[in-house]
């Protein structure tokens, strides 16, 4: 996973209802629910049918830390889908997506004015439309760069040109060495 994926998926874990669940034996239960069997389970997570039944009946109090932390994500990635897709949806047709970042902006701006890259600390909100592309990009598997690009491309146009009332010349703007990046939709 990408710095924008991990992003994205911390703006969707914070639109939670409610909480998954915490223990391994519950967690489990949720999975066989969300699965159907244990042997489905166990192909997900790389153990065995009879490790998966030890979780639920309580028998294995504990998972190996490799394990639980797949336990955990598959849980998380399952949970309240229908809360997910709300947000999404709404971010993508009205409400726009905050992008808070800390990286290098790089770009490509016309002969005698400044075009030196440098760190800097911007919270942005970008249109609608940067959130549905955003959410089209990373569906359908596109790379971290690829969605740095979108993102670049709603800076350019929100930030830096300011809705077009400033640095019309500027014609490229690029993220590189973030330090953080963090969404809110």
């Amino acid at each position: 996973m990408g710095e924008i994926d991990d992003a994205i998926e911390r703006a969707d874990r914070e639109s939670f209802t409610r909480e998954p669940p915490k223990t391994l034996k519950a967690q489990i239960g949720y999975l066989l629910k969300q699965l159907g069997s244990a042997k489905a389970v166990a192909q997900e997570l790389g153990v065995t049918a009879d490790s998966v039944n030890r979780y639920r009946r309580g028998a294995r109090k504990r998972a190996r830390a490799d394990v639980a932390a797949k336990i955990n994500d598959a849980v998380r990635q399952r949970w309240q889908p229908q809360v997910r897709k709300r947000r999404q949806k709404q971010a993508a047709t009205s409400g726009g997506i905050t992008v808070e970042t800390r990286a290098r902006f790089g770009y490509t701006a016309p002969v005698g004015t400044t075009d030196d890259g440098r760190f800097r600390r911007l919270t942005v909100h970008l249109p609608p439309e940067y959130a549905q592309r955003l959410f089209d990009a990373r569906n359908t598997g596109a790379s971290d760069q690829q969605m740095r690009g979108i993102i670049a491309e709603g800076f350019k146009e929100v930030y830096f040109q300011d809705g077009g009332s400033r640095a019309a010349g500027l014609s490229d703007v690029e993220i590189n060495d973030i330090d953080y990046l963090d969404l809110d939709y």
